[in-house]
C-alpha cells in the first residue's frame, strides 16, 4: 500500500529546503562516475533500516530491524517483479504444478553462497522447513498452506494441504538461506547473522556506521556478468525532512523513494538531462460504499455513479499530478493488462460524465425535486456522509472533489474527518456510509480480489471484518475466486479474473479512483538502466532486477 502524505508538514518541509545553506549532509563529495573499466565505482542509496539506532542484523526474516544490505544478500526461488508480475527465474530456473496440489521447482545449477560452498536444493529444502519450525520467521505464512518441502537432486518438492495456486506468488518470495550456517543456529529468531552474511546474492557486507552501510560486488554471484556496480552506499536518514530533499535536489543520491512536494521544480529542473522520476502505479485507491444501506445495495445507483467523480481533479489537486486514474476493473493497468479481458475499452477505466451519470440515476429511479434534492425510491432527499482521517490531507483534498461531484448531482453530502484510528475502526466495523479503501496492486491476484471481495472476510456490521469492509456477499464471486485460489492453469486463472472483473465494472462493489504512487527518483550521472515509464521492466522498488540492468552512464 502507497504510505499516504501528510501535505502540511511536507509543504513546510519543502519551503525550508530552499533556505538551507550548503552544509554537512553525510554524501557529499561522493559523485565520482565510472573508473573506465566499465563499472561504476558507487551508486548513493537512501536509508537503510533498522531503526532510529540502526545495528548490524542481515537476517533475512527479521524485517522490522534488518539492514537494507540482507536485501542484496539473499534471494527468492522466482522474483515475481513489481509491475507487471512476470515471474523472473532466480535461484530456480523453471517451476512447474505436477497437480493442484504439487509445486516442483528445479533449482539453477553452478550457484555459489558468498564464502564459495555450492548452494543447493537441500538449502531451499532445509530453509523452508525451519521456518516450519520457527514461525516467526515465516512472514508469508506459506506454512498455513504447506504439508512438506523436500529435495531431491536438483529438484524441490512443495506439497500443499489443499490446491494452492494462489500461493505460489508467496513461496516464491521466501528468501533461502545456506544450511550449512543456519543450522549450527541456536535460535534463528533472535539470529542477528551480523558477521559475514552468507548468501547467493550480488552484494557482500563491506563495512556499516550508524551513518552508512556500504555493500560491495560479490564477484563470484551466479550473474556476475549483469552487475556493472562495484558498491551501493546507504545512508541514514535521521535528519528529516528538509535535509533529505536538499541531499536528492543536489544530487547527492543516485536513487531515493521519497514524497517531494514539487519534483520538478525541487528535483528534475536542478539537473533536467540526469534527474528523473518514474512513479509507478500501486494499491487502487477506491470509492467504498456501505452495501448494507439503502441506496447503496442497488446496482443501478452504484453503476450510475462510476460517471459522476471527477478522476483528473482529484489526480492533478489533491494528488499533485503524481498519479494516473485507476481502472473499474480493480486490476493494475498498464502494468497488469495481460489479465484484462479482451476489449474492454480504454482498459476499464471510466470518463467523467456528470451528465450521464444524472440520466443514470434518474433512469434507475433516483429523480430530483423541484429543488433539485435527489430523491430515494421512498420520495425523500438522499443524505450521506463521506467519512476521510482529517490528517490525510491529500485524501481530505481528494473527498472535498468528490462531495462536490455528487453534491452537485443533488446528494446531500456531509464530510467527516475521524483520526486515523478511528477512521479504519468504523470502516472495519461497517460504521461509514461513504469513505475511501485500498485494495489491491499485488501480483498475487487472488489476494487482489479476495481480500475486498470474498464473502468469507466480511462481518456483520458492527463486528470487524477481516478485510471484506464493503460487505460484499455473492456467490458467483466467491465461486470464481474459488477457481483462481486452486487452478494452476493460466488459463482457467485468467478466466476468472475475467468473470471478476466483469463484476467490478457491472455491479461495481466499489469505485476505483488513483493509483496510489510508488515513489522513485533516479539520477544517471553514472548510471543508467534504471526503470522507468519507457523500459517498465519492474518497479523501482525491485532492487535486484534493477541492479541487473544498470551499466556506467554512456556520458560518464
Amino acid at each position: 500500500m502507497t504510505r499516504r502524505v501528510r501535505l502540511k508538514t511536507l509543504i513546510a518541509a519543502v519551503a525550508s529546503v530552499s533556505l538551507l545553506l550548503a552544509g554537512c549532509t553525510g554524501t557529499e563529495g561522493q559523485t565520482t562516475a565510472s573508473s573506465g573499466d566499465g563499472m561504476v565505482d558507487f551508486l548513493n542509496y537512501g536509508d537503510f533500516g533498522g531503526g532510529a539506532a540502526p545495528k548490524p542484523n542481515y537476517n533475512p526474516y527479521l524485517e522490522t530491524t534488518k539492514l537494507s544490505a540482507a536485501d542484496y544478500i539473499y534471494e527468492p526461488l522466482m522474483y515475481v517483479e513489481g509491475y507487471s508480475c512476470k515471474a523472473l527465474p532466480w535461484l530456480a530456473t523453471s517451476f512447474q504444478w505436477t497437480d493442484p496440489q504439487t509445486l516442483v521447482y528445479t533449482v539453477r545449477d553452478g550457484v555459489k553462497w558468498n564464502d564459495g560452498k555450492p548452494f543447493s536444493a537441500a538449502d531451499v529444502a532445509f530453509t523452508f522447513n525451519m521456518i516450519k519450525k520457527y514461525p516467526a520467521l515465516d512472514l508469508r505464512g506459506v506454512w498455513t498452506y504447506l504439508s512438506t518441502v523436500k529435495a531431491d537432486g536438483t529438484k524441490v518438492t512443495m506439497s500443499f494441504k489443499k490446491p494452492a495456486a494462489s500461493v505460489f506468488t508467496l513461496v516464491s518470495d521466501v528468501r533461502i538461506v545456506p544450511e550449512h550456517v543456519w543450522s549450527k543456529v541456536a535460535d534463528p529468531t533472535t539470529f542477528t547473522n551480523a558477521t559475514a552474511p552468507v548468501g547467493t546474492g550480488p552484494m557482500k557486507v563491506k563495512s556499516f556506521n550508524p551513518r552508512q552501510l556500504v555493500v560491495e560486488r560479490n564477484p563470484d554471484y551466479w550473474q556476475a556478468d549483469k552487475i556493472k556496480v562495484k558498491e551501493l552506499r546507504f545512508n541514514k536518514a535521521d535528519a528529516g525532512g528538509q535535509v533529505e530533499q536538499l541531499k536528492l535536489s543536489r544530487g547527492e543520491y543516485d536513487t531515493n523513494a521519497m514524497f517531494v512536494q514539487d519534483i520538478k521544480k525541487a528535483y528534475v529542473d536542478r539537473d533536467p538531462k540526469n534527474h528523473h522520476y518514474w512513479y509507478a502505479p500501486g494499491g487502487v485507491i477506491s470509492v467504498y460504499m456501505n452495501l448494507t444501506e439503502t441506496p447503496f445495495n442497488d446496482v443501478a445507483f452504484r453503476k450510475a455513479l462510476t460517471t459522476a467523480f471527477n478522476h483528473q481533479q482529484v489526480i492533478d489537486r489533491a494528488q499533485l499530478g503524481y498519479v494516473t486514474q485507476a481502472s473499474q476493473s480493480g486490476l493494475v493497468v498498464p502494468g497488469q493488462k495481460d489479465w484484462l479481458p479482451q476489449g474492454l475499452a480504454d482498459d476499464g477505466r471510466i470518463k467523467y460524465d456528470p451528465a450521464a451519470a444524472d440520466k443514470a440515476l434518474t433512469d434507475a429511479g433516483y429523480a430530483k425535486d423541484s429543488k433539485g434534492h435527489r430523491l430515494g425510491k421512498d420520495g425523500k432527499p438522499i443524505s450521506f456522509s463521506f467519512k476521510v482521517p482529517g490528517s490525510y490531507v491529500d485524501w481530505v483534498a481528494a473527498a472535498d472533489i468528490l462531495i462536490k461531484n455528487l453534491t452537485a448531482l443533488g446528494f446531500n453530502v456531509t464530510k467527516d474527518t475521524p483520526t486515523p484510528e478511528a477512521h479504519d475502526q468504523e470502516r472495519a466495523t461497517g460504521n461509514y456510509d461513504m469513505m475511501f479503501g485500498v485494495h489491491g496492486g499485488g501480483c498475487n491476484m487472488y489476494a487482489n480480489f479476495s481480500d475486498p471481495l470474498n464473502s468469507a472476510r466480511t462481518a456483520p456490521i458492527g463486528k470487524k471484518a477481516d478485510s471484506n469492509e464493503i460487505r460484499w456477499q455473492d456467490p458467483k464471486t466467491d465461486e470464481l475466486l474459488g477457481q483462481l485460489e486452486t487452478s494452476p492453469d493460466e488459463g482457467t486463472q485468467k478466466q476468472a479474473v475475467a468473470g471478476l472483473v466483469d463484476i467490478m465494472m457491472n455491479q461495481v462493489p466499489m469505485i476505483p479512483i488513483w493509483y496510489g504512487a510508488k515513489w522513485f527518483q533516479y539520477d544517471t550521472k553514472k548510471a543508467e538502466g534504471w526503470p522507468n515509464e519507457q523500459d517498465p521492466y519492474a518497479d523501482g522498488g525491485n532492487g535486484l532486477v534493477v541492479l541487473t540492468h544498470l551499466v556506467p552512464s554512456s556520458g560518464s
